[in-house]
Formats: structure tokens, C-alpha cells, sequence
């Protein structure tokens, strides 16, 4: 389901997109060929003095053209994860059955883990940098381990990771080094710094006796690097950030034209086009949950990114139609709550019908409060679900980002679990898998249109209901023989599309798997 308050997102570069571009002048990834009959580069990199560098189309693009397909420079924990195995990021556990590595006891999902010994997991540089202080680190990662030590020692892995290469990748560190950090904005957060010298900087360099190999600057310079240029990834379960060579550089936009995924054998970054791509327009992807409301999203941009998104949809108080951040109105009824001024976040939020207004800040904790109601619920648990669209349909406009994540929860469970599997569902039941489908798809396609994951995703579940109903309505006499053809003409075509979205993410994937399902059941149509 889309990402909830505190699960991990992908992480990108700090560079925004504006509506107007500055002067800058471009410098090419790869030199066009003269000659006629040679590709042109898809893009090129461009640079100006207010946003540094950001990549520019070369030429027109049609959506699903790959831009980038590279592994990482640098891979580890994601922050605050829970415990993973140092090879493929798999869950592990912490208890006394978990197997760990023989020589430093850090805990891996077992001998044979594809990451052992490997560049992108448990290398042996650093298998020996953690067994010579084992008493510090592994020994303490016991079920007994508080959250807080287990977060934090997790959090040091890719850092130490970025340090090691110094000593042993001098090329592969320098290419990091040149990673925008922003050091000096990060100075004057002064919770933010203190939480890296506490946490990383003192620590690595008194506790872990690193103080030989960097020195305080340059750890703090790596901790920024991660912050803005990181992404996080992971497929089947394992959960990772990474640093890549050239990804990094797309700007941010809240409606993108690329989308990403990860290849699950080699962690690769795969970056296409998401739609149709003018020459000379930038190429963007979005560092936030697209699908989060505005109030919400900038904050989460500015927290980990150091700007303030004012993007088209940003300043938008309907976010380009889709209105996911309305509220009804608690006065009038009939209104609606909206931000009166999106690009200032303490700005009140007004009705469009009567003169009741809400602070941005009562307006947060309202949110926060129903956001955590949401949380508590556990995502197979449907009737909890519905509960909560019922008792906030009074409060949150239809379209309100947490009803939409929580009917997307319902999209994926009906007709997946048990009492709810798709032969045993009423048609009252079915009904509503397909409405909350097309309520969810009309959203995606507004804010997240084109070859996209999570567009594809939910083609693919609302393909189920329409086909079941239209043979139910057959059956019944309830459809004549042209409805029941313009219904099953709707299932080829979401077939069709989302086999097409799903394919393209990588083999072993599960959204690759869902890809092949769509097009087979294609097939079986006799589309």
C-alpha cells in the first residue's frame, strides 16, 4: 500500500523544479555524434547557479524510454529500519536462533546469503573493521537491544561503509565526494547537527577509533550527502538506500516524467520516462510519496531535502484537480477546507462557502490524529478498514489523501484473503473493490499518470471486479450482450496496459510476476 506516516520512501537529490527555468549552460553526459545516422543522448547535463547541476531532455522522449541503469556506488540499512542482514537486506532476527557471521557475529539471514564477501554486502573489509570491535556493535544487537540501539548501530552501516571506501575505492569514494551536501545549511539546524555529532561524528571517531581516517568535517559532509542524495529501494522485502553515480542528479517535481524501480539481483537503479518527455525540459522525479497532501509532503521535503517545493502542484490549493488535502467543512457543512496560501505552511486554511478558517497548525495535529487512527489498523484488517472510511467520510473530502491510502489497502486485500477471496465475495463486496479502484485510478492518473508502478498496480486490481460483475450481470439477465461487450472491452484494455507498466519493472520482481499474469490472462481473452 502506499507509504504510511514513518515507512521509508525513496530518497533523491536536492535540487527543485520551477516553473521557469534559470539561464544555464549544459554539458553534455555523452557527446552527440556527428554523423546523421547516430542516437542522439537522450539527455544531457545542464547547470545553473541557483540549482546547480540537473538533467535536461537532449530530445523528445517517449514514455518507457530507459535514461539510466547503473548499481549502486554505495548501499546499506536504511535509518530506523528494523534489523536486516548485511548481504541482501532481508529481515533478520535478533534473538538467539538468528544465524550470524562467524567472525564478527553480526547477525545475516544465513551462510549461504548471496551478499557475503560481496561489494554490496558484507564485504570483508568490513566483516574485520566490526569483528575487531565486536563488544561494541554485534554483541549488543540482542533481543534485549533497545529500539534506540539497534537504530542507531544500523544507521552507521553505510557510513562506515562510505568510509571504508577510502581506504579501498579511492575512485568510487571521490565520485561521492562530489555529492552535494549541503554542509551549510545543515550547520544551521542545529538538531540536525547535533544528532549527526552525537550520533555518527563522536562516535565513530572516540567509540570507534576512526578518528585517523576522517576527520569531523568530512563525516558530517557524508551524512549530508546521504540526506539529500540517497534512495531508498528494495523488492520482496529487503530494504536498502543507496548512493548511485548518476541518478542523483534528476530534479524534484511533485509530478514527475520518470519513474524508478530497482533490479532485485544486482540493487541496479532502472530510471525511465514515465510519459512523453520534451526537448529541452527537465527530468524530474519526486522525493516525496507523490500521493501525500501538499502540507504534509513539503514538510517532509524540506526536512530530509533543506528547500521548500513550490512546484505547480505545490501552489496549488486544489493540487492540479485532484484535491487530496480537502476537508469538509465542521461550520457550514457544505464547503470545503483548503489551504489559503499552499507555499506558506503557517498560512490558515478557509472554507470556499462561509467564513470558517483553521490554523495550519490545528489543521496538522487534525491530520496527525486521524493519520495515527489509520496506523493502528492492520492492512489485511478490512472491516477495520471500512470502519475508518465510514467515520471520516464526515471529515475528509472524498479524495483526501489517508481515504485514499486506506482504499488502497481495500483495492489489494479484497479477493486476496481469507472470507473475502473473490469467489466467496458478495457482489455488494465487489462492487466496492471496483469503485475504490477507479476512486484511486482517477487520483493516479491526475498526479501519477503514465507508465507508472502504482498506475499499473491498480489496473491490474480493478480489472478482477469489472470482468466478475460483467459475467454476473450476464448471467442474471441484469446486462445486455452490448453492456457485457463494453465491459469485457474495459478488462483487455486494463489488461493490456498494465501488463505493458509491469513488465517493464525488472524480472523477479513481483510487480514483473503481476506484469506476465496480466498479459497471460490477456492471452486468455483472446486479446
Amino acid at each position: 500500500m502506499p507509504p504510511r506516516k514513518n515507512q521509508n520512501r525513496h530518497h533523491k537529490h536536492h535540487k527543485q523544479q520551477q516553473q521557469q527555468q534559470p539561464q544555464s549552460k549544459t554539458n553534455s553526459v555523452a557527446q552527440p555524434e556527428t554523423e546523421t545516422n547516430k542516437p542522439v543522448p537522450a539527455y544531457r547535463v545542464a547547470h545553473s547557479d541557483v540549482f546547480g547541476r540537473y538533467l535536461v531532455a537532449n530530445r523528445r522522449l517517449e514514455a518507457g524510454e530507459l535514461l539510466i541503469s547503473e548499481e549502486p556506488l554505495a548501499i546499506g540499512p536504511c535509518v530506523s529500519c528494523e534489523p536486516v542482514c548485511l548481504g541482501c537486506y532481508q529481515p533478520v532476527q535478533l534473538d538467539s536462533q538468528q544465524y550470524r557471521c562467524p567472525d564478527c557475529n553480526w547477525p545475516l539471514c544465513g551462510p549461504t546469503c548471496r551478499g557475503i564477501r560481496q561489494r554490496t554486502g558484507h564485504s570483508a573489509e568490513e566483516c574485520a573493521l566490526y569483528a575487531e570491535r565486536r563488544a561494541l556493535l554485534a554483541d549488543v544487537l540482542t533481543a534485549n537491544a533497545t529500539l534506540e540501539q539497534r537504530r542507531d548501530l544500523y544507521e552507521l552501516v553505510l557510513i562506515v561503509r562510505i568510509v571504508l571506501l577510502k581506504q579501498h575505492s579511492a575512485e568510487q569514494y571521490a565520485n561521492i565526494r562530489r555529492m552535494e551536501s549541503h554542509t551549510a545549511e545543515r550547520r544551521e539546524n542545529a538538531t540536525l547537527w547535533q544528532h549527526y555529532e552525537q550520533k555518527v561524528v563522536q562516535r565513530l571517531r572516540n567509540d570507534w577509533q576512526l578518528a585517523n581516517v576522517c576527520d569531523e568535517l568530512e563525516l558530517h559532509e557524508i551524512c549530508g550527502i546521504l540526506d539529500v542524495n540517497c534512495f531508498e529501494i528494495g523488492q520482496r522485502g529487503a530494504k536498502a538506500r543507496t548512493l548511485y553515480p548518476s541518478a542523483f542528479l534528476l530534479a524534484h517535481d511533485c509530478t514527475p516524467n520518470t519513474a524508478h524501480t530497482d533490479d532485485p539481483a544486482t540493487f541496479a537503479i532502472l530510471l525511465r520516462t514515465s510519459r512523453r518527455v520534451l526537448e529541452q525540459e527537465p527530468l524530474t522525479l519526486s522525493y516525496a510519496y507523490t500521493l501525500q497532501g501538499t502540507l504534509k509532503r513539503r514538510t517532509f521535503i524540506q526536512g530530509g531535502k533543506l528547500f521548500w517545493c513550490q512546484c505547480q502542484r505545490c501552489a496549488d490549493p486544489r493540487e492540479l484537480g485532484s484535491d487530496c488535502s480537502a476537508l469538509v467543512c465542521r461550520s457550514c457543512r457544505l464547503g470545503s477546507i483548503r489551504a489559503t496560501a499552499p507555499l506558506e505552511q503557517t498560512a490558515d486554511w478557509a472554507c470556499d462557502r462561509c467564513d470558517c478558517r483553521l490554523s495550519a497548525a490545528d489543521l496538522e495535529r487534525l491530520i496527525d490524529r486521524i493519520n495515527d487512527d489509520l496506523e493502528e489498523i492492520d492492512v489485511h484488517d478490512i472491516p477495520a478498514l471500512e470502519n475508518f472510511l465510514t467515520r471520516y467520510r464526515e471529515v475528509l473530502r472524498p479524495n483526501h489523501y489517508l481515504l485514499l491510502s486506506a482504499k488502497y489497502s481495500l483495492c489489494q486485500i479484497y479477493g486476496r484473503i481469507e472470507g473475502y477471496l473473490l469467489p466467496e465475495m458478495s457482489p455488494q463486496d465487489i462492487e466496492r473493490k471496483e469503485r475504490y479502484c477507479r476512486d484511486f485510478l482517477e487520483i493516479v492518473d491526475l498526479l501519477d499518470p503514465g507508465l507508472t508502478r502504482l498506475r499499473g498496480l491498480i489496473m491490474y486490481e480493478l480489472h478482477a471486479p469489472i470482468m466478475v460483475l460483467a459475467q454476473l450481470g450476464m448471467q442474471s439477465g441484469q446486462l445486455t450482450r452490448q453492456e457485457f461487450l463494453k465491459r469485457i472491452k474495459e478488462v483487455a484494455k486494463l489488461l493490456k496496459d498494465s501488463a505493458r507498466i509491469l513488465q517493464l519493472e525488472p524480472p523477479g520482481s513481483s510487480e514483473h510476476e503481476m506484469g506476465l499474469a496480466a498479459a497471460d490472462a490477456l492471452t486468455k481473452m483472446g486479446s
